[in-house]
């Protein structure tokens, strides 16, 4: 008897110290934020407002992305921003400073994404994972 209720505390004081450490971790950033800050922060500002700590260096400051569907008409351009990131959509002669991040994307397993046309494409999910932190950038 004495066994089954010292292994009966030690069961609820592991319980407790699991809950506890569940409690204090904050949770994970998400795969765009991740991505965000890895690639875009610099230039864009740690908030996407266009004040990153390399915006001073461009001849055209950095957007600001927290205004993209504002600038929009209120709705979020998924495929314009898709294509706007990969630098499928601009050309070479283009003045913008934004590299093409397509080749950062390639790898990434895809993902079938409707951008609002009603026929799903594939998207590098990492792509789309940049794309919907943006999307929760917006003001």
């Amino acid at each position: 008897m004495r066994t089954k209720l010292i292994t009966g505390l030690s069961a609820g004081a592991t319980l407790a110290l699991l809950l506890a450490a569940c409690a204090t971790t904050a949770p994970a950033p998400s795969r765009g934020k991740v991505l965000y800050e890895d690639f875009c922060a610099a230039c864009h500002g740690p908030g996407g407002k266009g004040d990153g700590v390399l915006a001073g260096e461009w001849k055209r400051p950095p957007a600001d992305l927290t205004g993209i569907a504002a600038r929009n008409g209120g709705t979020f351009p998924l495929a314009k921003v898709l294509s706007q990131i990969d630098g499928y959509t601009r050309s070479t002669d283009s003045h913008s400073a934004m590299p093409e991040m397509g080749p950062v994307f390639q790898d990434s397993p895809t993902v079938l994404v409707d951008t609002g046309d009603g026929i799903e494409t594939p998207v590098p999910g990492a792509l789309l994972a940049l794309a919907d932190y943006l999307r929760d950038l917006q003001d």
